[in-house]
């Protein structure tokens, strides 16, 4: 089979292992990226088209005759017209949990840096204030143990539950809210009612129409002052003009985010403000381990043998 991925370096870092994927087929073209008017001419003999986010349209797919199969090296489907391919009889498949312990880790990390006001002190350090310090060390910002703490989880699938998992062994207490328009049973709280209970809350839900600006001025009056926000979710969930309001004016205790609601933030971003008091942004690489990367090309091949056994896996149109 002849294939072709389109952007390759989306997702290697020259860290990553491709033989197995190259063993699946006579050719594998690889290229680092691909841009909207190279696609066509990439495509239209292949077989296979893998991408990450080069968008492969029903246009694209309805000039390449040779097409059988399209390999989405993450999880999202959205630069994937599904339709446009099952109406060719292309089979579309995708990748699934393979960044869960990383993302889980990322979360914790998170929470840490902001338990232990961990920018702060090394900010200090850097800038020579240890050094010049009267006494052995420095504890003029709050840190705090997770032990004892109440986490509230929003959404609870895969990935908050692994968050939970990596909470408790920090001995904190887990609460778990209902979502929006779900029902609340024994095991989850109306999150109107969680959000007052929290002591750090974090967003692991799909931005749906019911979720977005899910956290916004209320849900942020209504958090302890001494609460803390973190998203490794998706931009969209939290109401970013209200989250830097309430970080400057004091109403939560600090905040972190690995998404914002457009990415990257080429024109900008209220949160990229430096002025925003205890507030971490990191690069949405909050799933990029080497080992979830890995296991990205790993779940490409395993979907690829099982395809051509006739049994797709994974598949998603």
């Amino acid at each position: 089979m002849k294939a072709v991925y389109l952007d390759y370096a989306s997702l290697d870092q020259k860290d990553l292992d491709f033989q197995a994927l190259k063993a699946r087929f006579g050719e594998l073209t690889l290229y680092p990226a691909t841009t909207a008017t190279e696609v066509l001419t990439r495509v239209q003999e292949a077989e296979v088209i893998i991408t990450n986010k080069v968008v492969v349209s029903a246009e694209i797919i309805q000039q390449c005759p040779q097409l059988k199969l399209i390999l989405i090296s993450a999880t999202g489907t959205n630069n994937v017209d599904l339709e446009g391919a099952k109406a060719q009889g292309i089979t579309v498949c995708n990748c699934q949990a393979y960044g869960t312990s990383a993302v889980a880790q990322h979360t914790l990390m998170l929470m840490l840096n902001l338990a232990t006001s961990f920018l702060h002190y090394q900010r200090q350090v850097q800038q020579g204030k240890w050094q010049k310090a009267s006494q052995f060390c420095l504890l003029d910002a709050p840190i705090i143990e997770l032990s004892g703490k109440t986490l509230g989880i929003v959404g609870y699938g895969e990935l908050g539950k692994a968050v939970a998992r990596l909470a408790e062994a920090f001995g904190m207490k887990v609460l778990i809210a209902a979502l929006p328009n779900r029902p609340a049973d024994d095991s989850r709280i109306p999150f109107a009612e969680l959000l007052p209970q929290v002591d750090f809350l974090s967003l692991h839900c799909p931005l749906t129409e019911d979720t977005r600006h899910l956290i916004s001025h209320a849900e942020l009056a209504a958090m302890k002052p001494s609460a803390f926000l973190i998203n490794c979710a998706r931009g969209g969930i939290i109401d970013e003009a209200a989250l830097a309001h309430a970080l400057c004016e004091g109403q939560i205790a600090g905040a972190a985010t690995d998404v914002l609601t457009v990415e990257p933030p080429q024109a900008g971003n209220v949160l990229l403000d430096a002025r925003i008091p205890n507030l971490i942004v990191t690069p949405h690489n909050a799933w990029g381990s080497v080992d979830a990367r890995q296991r990205i090309v790993e779940q490409m091949v395993e979907n690829v043998i099982a395809f051509q056994s006739g049994q797709p896996i994974r598949q998603v149109n």
